[in-house]
């Protein structure tokens, strides 16, 4: 069965800077797989190649074995990308921005309504849907955004920053429609982020990278266990302090 992912010596370099370095994961179907590490780690840079947004400078990667470089629009019918500084237009209503959304794909109109109907139902913003997106706080906005990109059931999310900057209720939320869908229908998740403590609850494997370069690869429990460690947090201060796992 082919993975979700996967990705071998997977580079991108920009002039004199190594954005990317040899990276080689796989995520398996029907996993949530995180990407952690500070600020300029690499994160973002994976999301927007399998995206086909950016193309890298050698390696290669494919999704559900369809090569992400030489068949990107096959790729795209298959995925959602939500990028961390995704905006929602201004003007128009949750249930507006939602059908604007829809309208991009190729489907009959019964299904759009369905797509819509069921990007209310994840959003969980009852009567403010109506309500102008200028209007939200962070966290509905956000809500919105996540609607956006799993109203369409897709094969891979690919989700930037899901829950940056978001208070503890709109984090816990977003967190249980991930965790949601993956359960109910099947949905592979690629993930980046730089709160580990939040992805320890929520991934079932993690890849920490910094400057470029993969670290480790397992699961929160195993990488706590490898590193004696008491959180990721700690994990990953080890390693990036030049630390040692254990045996």
């Amino acid at each position: 069965m082919q993975p979700a992912v996967e990705t071998n010596n997977l580079s991108k370099h920009y002039k004199n800077v190594v954005a990317l370095s040899d990276l080689s994961i796989t995520v398996k179907r029907g996993e949530i797989f995180g990407l952690i590490g500070p600020n300029g780690a690499g994160k973002s840079t994976t999301l927007r190649i399998l995206a086909t947004l950016l193309q890298p400078t050698s390696g290669s990667v494919s999704v559900f074995g369809i090569d992400v470089l030489s068949e990107p629009e096959e790729v795209r019918k298959i995925i959602s990308y939500l990028p961390e500084e995704a905006g929602s237009y201004k003007q128009l209503t949750g249930r507006e921005y939602l059908r604007f959304m829809a309208e991009f794909f190729d489907v009959q109109d019964e299904v759009k309504d369905e797509m819509i109907q069921k990007g209310m139902e994840i959003a969980g913003l009852d009567e403010r849907i109506d309500d102008r997106t200028k209007e939200y706080s962070k966290g509905m906005r956000r809500r919105l955004l996540i609607a956006r990109a799993l109203m369409t059931t897709p094969k891979l999310a690919l989700l930037d920053e899901p829950a940056s900057g978001l208070d503890v209720k709109h984090a816990y939320y977003v967190r249980g429609i991930i965790r949601e869908h993956v359960a109910k229908h099947g949905v592979s998740v690629l993930l980046s982020s730089h709160n580990m403590l939040e992805v320890e609850f929520l991934c079932d494997r993690v890849a920490l990278i910094d400057e470029g370069l993969l670290i480790d690869v397992g699961s929160p429990k195993e990488l706590t266990s490898r590193y004696n460690a008491i959180n990721l947090e700690e994990v990953f201060i080890k390693v990036t302090e030049g630390g040692k796992a254990d045996g």
